[in-house]
């Protein structure tokens, strides 16, 4: 018999008990309901169960509330005696309460160890989403990486790329670049600048840089073997709905990549809970669609299991929602056409039960109460049942300030990731050739004026020998001529001497 996570059930008024297969939870899973129907509280008892069997989980905190995972329930708590009757209820008879042992992460690194990635992991096709650009732009964003990898320079952080993107700028760079990898313009490289620029506006610089994230510290145990959950604050994040979705992405995308294939385990090796799912998909092109059905269809066989979780199944592609085998769907309401359309669809994707109109019970269910179907052992969706929600041992309700701090301060990765640093890379390499550039442009500049002065020297000289030249034969005729003249005067002065005293 498999090992199984109890989700709910009991009561008379309801079907039989309802857990999730521990072999059957790499076949991902849907987590649905309206704002208010209990999602965040089904998260925290999966993710509670998940701890407890000794798998890692991840999971993103939108609201904050999820923060009290960390902390024990408490019989002083205002919802006690609710909580005692809930479990008397569905026949949890060993209902205590207990924290779970919690990782904060923040993107921000404010409530949270900051998370980072470089843009060389990044990549230029989730750059671009990130970054909403064209076809044009992502095809010269790709120019970029080629041209950086062909340059042996690293992308680690926005001023590296955005250094780059200037350096392409270059007249000569870009005629270069052109010829290698292909045409960009400087038009093009702008348009991608100045998304740069929003980009880091939105914080996106504090995410990308180093340390990079780890994908073995998302998937540790304690000392007792509990699995440890990653609670990933969202609460600022979520304002940038796209960087939020790409972030996910990309570590969907990097645990693809990194880790062996697996099969079929006993147990997963890491959940991952995806909420505010629509997010990922919205606005999405086909290719990048394309690449999410692909990652999250392939990446069971690596032992990861992928929850969504949403407000309606309708926010997700038919291609990706026929790959959740387990599904909870808390209450619908259906107020509208459009409304009563996705409710009669929720009710569509499950295995009937003849007891009751699975489409009106699920505009029925109150706060806590879910239609579960679940993989039985053989993989096949088990008939929908009525379930009440088991209560969480850890705290409804968020951690304090205080208490995310001493967690914070005691995690065994603090001084892994809390301080950042600053490698050489793109930026420091370019930066380097243009002072080099600009220093031999100096000396060349400096050669260039002292051969002109010395030319002018050479020519200063060569008027001046020519002058004295000139001089010396003048002087030397005008001495001839002078000569010839009194030497002509004496003789004619000695023939008239001579000639008188003949006479």
């Amino acid at each position: 018999m498999a090992h199984g996570i109890f989700i709910g059930g009991g009561g008379e008024a309801y079907g039989q008990a309802q857990e999730l297969l521990l072999n059957r939870a790499n076949r991902h899973g849907l987590v649905a309901g309206a704002t208010g129907t209990g999602k965040t509280v089904t998260l925290q008892i999966l993710a509670e169960g998940f701890s407890r069997e000794g798998v890692p989980v991840l999971c993103a905190d939108v609201k904050g509330d999820l923060s009290g995972i960390s902390q024990s329930g408490s019989a002083e708590h205002k919802l006690h005696d609710k909580l005692l009757s809930r479990a008397d209820t569905i026949g949890l008879a060993e209902y205590d309460y207990r924290a779970t042992p919690t990782i904060f992460y923040d993107l921000y690194g404010e409530q949270g160890h900051p998370v980072r990635a470089t843009i060389s992991e990044m990549g230029p096709v989730l750059l671009s989403r990130l970054m909403d650009l064209t076809e044009v732009q992502e095809g010269a964003l790709t120019v970029a990486f080629e041209y950086a990898d062909a340059q042996d320079m690293l992308l680690l952080d926005l001023k590296d790329l955005r250094k780059l993107l200037v350096h392409l700028g270059d007249k000569q760079v870009m005629d270069e670049v052109s010829r290698e990898f292909g045409r960009i313009s400087s038009s093009t490289l702008g348009a991608i600048q100045r998304s740069l620029l929003m980009l880091e506006r939105d914080g996106a610089d504090l995410f990308f840089g180093e340390p990079a994230l780890e994908l073995a510290d998302l998937m540790r145990t304690d000392t007792d073997g509990r699995g440890v959950v990653s609670v990933l604050d969202a609460t600022r994040l979520i304002n940038s709905p796209r960087l939020y979705s790409t972030f996910l992405l990309w570590l969907l995308s990097e645990l693809f990549e990194e880790l062996p294939e697996v099969g079929d385990p006993d147990k997963p090796k890491l959940v991952f809970f995806f909420d505010e799912a629509h997010l990922l998909f919205n606005d999405a092109p086909k290719a990048l669609l394309a690449k999410i059905d692909q990652v999250v269809k392939l990446i069971r066989s690596k032992g990861v299991g992928v929850f969504f979780v949403t407000q309606n199944p309708r926010d997700l592609p038919e291609s990706v929602l026929a790959q959740l085998g387990n599904r909870i769907q808390h209450a619908l309401r259906a107020y509208t056409p459009s409304e009563r359309k996705a409710v009669k669809s929720a009710a569509e994707s499950f295995r009937p039960n003849p007891d009751f109109d699975t489409e009106t019970v699920i505009t029925e269910l109150g706060v806590g109460e879910a239609l579960v179907s679940t993989l039985d052992e053989k993989g096949r969706p088990g008939v929908v049942q009525r379930t009440l929600i088991r209560p969480p041992s850890s705290r409804l309700g968020p951690a304090t300030e205080t208490e995310r701090r001493e967690i914070l301060s005691a995690s065994p990765v603090a001084a892994k990731y809390d301080k950042a640093i600053d490698r050489e890379s793109a930026y420091e390499i370019l930066e380097k050739r243009e002072a080099e550039a600009a220093k031999e442009a100096e000396r060349l500049a400096r050669e260039e004026e002292k051969a002109a002065r010395e030319l002018e020297k050479q020519k200063s000289r060569k008027t001046s020998t020519s002058s004295s030249r000139r001089r010396s034969v003048i002087e030397r005729e005008g001495s001839r001529i002078v000569q010839n003249v009194l030497k002509d005067g004496f003789r004619y002065v000695l023939r008239g001497i001579m000639g008188g005293r003949r006479r």
